[in-house]
């Protein structure tokens, strides 16, 4: 989306919005598309904003996949003020801050637990980037959950997907699936289900749950749980909005998102667990819907083959493209997460 078309999108939008700047803020939140995290713990968050935070003041919410702008622009959105609060896409917008994918670099996030590390590491280093760049604060992040592979021709490891067509949602997603001959095609979220059935892709990649809501497993046969990514997300808020609040009602803001991105880290954790076995027909599923899929074991080649991802390909062709845009972004990571995780 051009700057220009940015702008008129602004200026209709801006017609329909209530002028209630003061006690109401506008949120573009996950697409509905995506599943229960943003039905079960992110909606109801906001439909209930000034409970949520303490503070008088209510949110005017927006699903992004109804807003007309993409997930792709949100930093961009986010900095010229037509939204006040965001749920950013972070792989998504690192296109126009590469700092981010310092969060979920291939292999770096295993699971969980590793993924909580890398954020405590990392994330005031991205905050203090997005404030400076994009006039935004960052609120928190969290992680949809483990990236997973979904296939429709028969896969039994990494291996097969040489010379098949693979969908991916960033550039260093992309230099690992070329890593092992397979060709990444990026699409956006709410396009793969129909291109996995008309065979522009053989395989895609995302978490279990957003899988299961989405129908993929209607199109494919073959899922291999094997994390790429954690792919992680965060709120980002309008600086000059969050600069407006008091030091008191930033505090009871900032608690407020802990604690909702508290909420996520625990939901999503369970999300997985379930979605795993409702998308390969096991007992018990109580998130999803119940599908056939193959389950393709992990060996333990491909888990070696994921763990050694960080160091042989996606950190230094990461290093490459983030230094190019601020010189401190390498070194900053290998001064925080290297250090906490032995880099």
């Amino acid at each position: 989306m051009k700057t220009t078309h940015i702008i008129s999108t602004i200026a209709l939008l801006s017609l329909a919005v209530p002028a209630s700047a003061e006690t109401t803020m506008r949120v573009m939140g996950q697409p509905a598309a995506t599943g229960l995290i943003q039905n079960n713990v992110e909606g109801p968050f906001f439909a209930d904003f000034a409970a949520s935070t303490g503070l008088d003041i209510t949110a005017e919410f927006q699903p992004a996949d109804i807003t007309g702008i993409k997930d792709t622009e949100q930093l961009r959105v986010l900095k010229s003020g037509l939204f006040d609060i965001i749920s950013l896409r972070l792989s998504q917008v690192s296109r126009d801050e590469p700092t981010i994918l310092g969060l979920d670099l291939v292999g770096l996030n295993p699971d969980y637990a590793s993924g909580r590390e890398t954020v405590a590491a990392f994330q005031s280093v991205v905050d203090a980037r997005l404030q400076e760049q994009f006039n935004t604060k960052l609120l928190g992040v969290w992680p949809f959950g483990p990236q997973v592979l979904f296939c429709e021709p028969e896969i039994s490891s990494l291996a097969d997907l040489s010379g098949l067509k693979v969908r991916v949602y960033d550039q260093n997603l992309a230099n690992f699936i070329s890593l092992v001959g397979g060709t990444p095609v990026p699409l956006s979220f709410g396009d793969v289900q129909q291109s996995l059935a008309r065979g522009v892709v053989d395989c895609a990649i995302t978490g279990p749950s957003s899988a299961n809501s989405a129908g993929w497993p209607e199109v494919t046969s073959y899922m291999m749980p094997i994390a790429f990514q954690m792919a992680m997300n965060g709120y980002g808020m309008n600086l000059d909005t969050w600069n407006a609040l008091s030091a008191e009602d930033q505090e009871k803001m900032q608690a407020a998102f802990d604690t909702l991105i508290e909420d996520i880290w625990t939901y999503s954790e369970e999300l997985f667990v379930d979605a795993v076995q409702c998308n390969v027909g096991q007992q018990p599923c109580e998130t999803g819907t119940l599908y056939d899929l193959t389950l393709v074991e992990v060996s333990d080649a491909d888990k070696a083959l994921i763990s050694t991802a960080v160091t042989d390909v996606s950190f230094p062709a990461w290093k490459e493209i983030c230094d190019a845009t601020n010189p401190a972004c390498s070194s900053s990571w290998l001064e925080t997460v290297g250090v906490a995780k032995g880099y």
